[in-house]
């Protein structure tokens, strides 16, 4: 191929991916168009409601502030219906990311993460622009699997001083929040742990009950009111307590920027954390696009792999910029859209409205909330996230290897970070696909249904 052909077909490529209108929106002309539009106007607000309070609650547990969480998956969410590859994957912070930036926080600050993220996110775009979307498969689903528990277990433990009501920090550092728990527990709040309890049983069950009930917002709503009334005087720590009002002024721009101090390490760290987000990004993105085609029956235009890393590149290098933190499919989010009736991407651009409105409209209201609420919460999705349905499909995979490549992910997640754990663990998987102890792909993982990473 000719220099002047590489450079058309680029070219072409640039403009697909640039195109908002690329074939995604056909279903929202097949049979009555306004029944619809209502439909992904309809499943786009109550999506909204359900992401308000987790994406407050990863953007804490990430060591960033809760609006930080609204604006983030809104802009998110904006930006991958638009130049996105899936017509039904909604976008947001996930759970997957949480031990990553809290390891960035806990010794950079929010312009070292946005650099960070506008790296991976160029890596992103990069990797759609070449066209190696399928690579990103090649990753077993016994990593997936076991990295998943791994971090479930990471967002259980990060939470113990909310859950128990502690007024110190418990830190980050997997081993030494064990420890401080055990430290701390003599000054356990016992409203604390029931108001995060209450919140944790009220998730589990309505979300049973119905699709249309935001959960969450009933979990929060509960702590709200006991914060305010029967328990105002209890010592429940309230998000205004540790983080001051929410600012409604949702627009602030966040330069990337190094530290003053640059040295070897910085930029060791710089490469590190972009890779873990570029990874992560694109594992989820693609495992939500490929769930979400089988979830709603898709028989027309199919996720496009390629573009959706293009897409999600975009929504890494903005998305940070504007006072956010890197995000990427969100798989419980996107169930809930597909059981909505969504059948566009339309659906993730209202839910970009409606989330702001909503949340200036109760920023008063929420950060009265208590963050044993936020534990609930995020106990909750971590609970969600470890399901014996994926364990029972690395068993049926009857490979010991593939069993006790999941066991290894997930103990060395917690002890070692997430992309330590599953870098080492794909070398793993590499050497023994090398020395043919194991076929690249397994039988059994071409019709597992993927749906992991996020609790439904």
């Amino acid at each position: 191929m000719s220099h002047r052909q590489d450079t058309s077909t680029l070219l072409r490529t640039l403009k697909f991916y640039l195109n908002p209108n690329d074939g995604r929106y056909e279903d929202l002309a097949k049979g009555n168009v306004t029944k619809n539009i209502i439909k992904d106007l309809t499943a786009g607000l109550v999506v909204a409601m359900v992401a308000i309070p987790l994406a407050m609650g990863f953007a804490m547990a990430s060591g960033l502030r809760p609006e930080q969480g609204i604006v983030g998956g809104a802009v998110a969410g904006l930006l991958g219906a638009l130049f996105g590859g899936s017509k039904y994957q909604v976008y947001g912070p996930t759970a997957a990311y949480i031990p990553i930036i809290a390891g960035l926080m806990a010794t950079y600050n929010h312009s070292f993460l946005v650099l960070a993220s506008i790296v991976a996110g160029s890596l992103l775009m990069l990797t759609g622009l070449l066209k190696k979307g399928k690579i990103v498969t090649l990753v077993p689903h016994s990593i997936v699997v076991g990295f998943t528990i791994g971090i479930a277990v990471v967002i259980a433990f990060s939470q113990m001083g909310e859950v128990f009501g502690f007024h110190n920090k418990i830190g980050y550092d997997f081993i030494g929040q064990i420890k401080k728990t055990i430290e701390y527990f003599g000054e356990t709040n016992i409203y604390a742990v029931i108001v995060a309890l209450s919140t944790f049983a009220i998730c589990k069950v309505l979300i049973k009950i119905s699709t249309f009930i935001p959960a969450p917002v009933f979990g929060l709503g509960l702590g709200w009111l006991a914060a305010a009334t029967f328990w105002k005087d209890k010592g429940l720590v309230l998000i205004k307590d540790k983080y001051g009002s929410i600012p409604t002024d949702f627009w602030v721009i966040t330069p990337p920027q190094l530290p003053d101090m640059t040295t070897g390490q910085v930029w060791f760290d710089l490469l590190y954390f972009a890779v873990a987000i570029y990874f992560v990004a694109a594992v989820e993105s693609l495992l939500c696009s490929r769930m979400a085609d089988r979830m709603a029956n898709n028989t027309g235009v199919p996720y496009n792999p390629n573009k959706e890393l293009w897409g999600q590149g975009m929504v890494n290098i903005f998305t940070p910029l504007f006072n956010g933190f890197p995000h990427t499919g969100a798989l419980a989010r996107t169930a809930v859209n597909i059981r909505l009736g969504a059948v566009s991407p339309l659906a993730g651009i209202a839910k970009f409205s409606f989330k702001l409105l909503l949340a200036a409209y109760l920023a008063t209201y929420l950060e009265q909330v208590p963050m044993a609420c936020i534990g609930g919460i995020l106990l909750y999705v971590a609970s969600g996230m470890v399901k014996w349905k994926e364990i029972q499909e690395v068993i049926e995979m009857k490979s010991q290897f593939h069993f006790w490549l999941m066991i290894y992910t997930a103990i060395m997640v917690p002890l070692t970070g997430f992309l330590t754990a599953v870098l080492s663990a794909i070398v793993i998987f590499a050497i023994a696909v090398l020395l043919k102890k194991v076929p690249l792909h397994h039988k059994k993982e071409e019709t597992v249904e993927l749906d992991l990473a996020e609790a439904n």
